[in-house]
């Protein structure tokens, strides 16, 4: 539903100053304060099955049991709200979820600055800088570290026991890590499944790249379920083939290994043939 001119106005009859829209108790905070307090409050009223003050209430066996403050952390600052209670305590709100103090979307700023290489110290200033928030390093290590549960949980899921293509390739990228920022070798396998779709199958860091450490990243993605590919397109490193070949070998389906100077060549060659 659009907002009007009309309720802009009545919102804004009363600003001066841009703390009075902007600050820790302008009309931004009160209005998301309002807004959440009368969602909560509609959470309630689809839990129970009546408004407020409804006679449809009376002898029910569960009704509304007063409110409970709380503070919620946001992208513009804290704000304190009321949420509202049921005797049975069975009413479970999803706008702000039990033991949750956080919006969504606050906890992805966290976890950007984090990629950025900021420290946990430097987070928490920047929030406090930018945002007014004051946010312990503990809440800081908490967002990220489940992060990293996430992520090890990705790099270690089960995969499928064939695609019939597989890329392997390193980046040189520039990481900043304690405050230095220093060349990393970033390994990228690509796996295409059955379905020709493109999957990333992992990813690992190492100082630079070498066929020992290819070795022990196709040891990993055997480990975890693959066991044979048709296609596998390699750089001309040195000794990568050779490493890599007897890995894939085992089953009938042997592998044709490809560089990408290979690829370009066979590319140029298809165009000259059509000329």
């Amino acid at each position: 539903m659009p907002i009007t001119p009309q309720v802009l106005d009545e919102l804004l009859k009363d600003y001066k100053t841009p703390d009075d829209m902007l600050g820790s108790d302008g009309l931004l905070q009160q209005l998301t304060k309002a807004l959440v307090e009368r969602a909560l409050e509609g959470e309630m009223t689809h839990h129970l099955g009546y408004p407020p003050h409804d006679v449809a209430g009376d002898n029910s066996g569960n009704s509304r049991n007063g409110k409970s403050k709380k503070t919620i952390t946001g992208k513009r600052g804290t704000v304190e709200i009321e949420v509202p209670r049921d005797r049975q305590a069975e009413f479970e709100p999803q706008l702000v979820k039990k033991g949750h103090r956080r919006f969504d979307g606050f906890d992805d700023k966290i976890i950007s600055m984090y990629a950025r290489g900021m420290s946990c110290r430097q987070i928490q200033a920047h929030l406090q800088e930018i945002y007014s928030v004051e946010v312990s390093p503990d809440l800081i290590s908490t967002v990220t570290d489940g992060v990293i549960d996430e992520v090890r949980s990705w790099q270690s899921r089960p995969l499928d026991a064939l695609y019939p293509i597989l890329y392997l390739d390193a980046l040189q990228v520039k990481i900043k890590s304690e405050g230095r920022v220093a060349n990393k070798a970033i390994y990228l396998a690509i796996g295409v499944n059955l379905q020709g779709t493109k999957e990333v199958l992992g990813m690992w860091a190492s100082e630079n790249e070498g066929a020992k450490f290819w070795l022990s990243v196709v040891t990993e993605l055997k480990n975890r379920g693959v066991r044979d590919i048709f296609i596998a397109c390699v750089d001309g490193l040195k000794g990568f083939p050779e490493r890599l070949r007897p890995c894939f070998q085992r089953r009938p389906c042997n592998c044709v290994w490809f560089t990408l100077s290979d690829i370009r060549w066979l590319m140029c060659r298809s165009k000259i043939a059509r000329l």
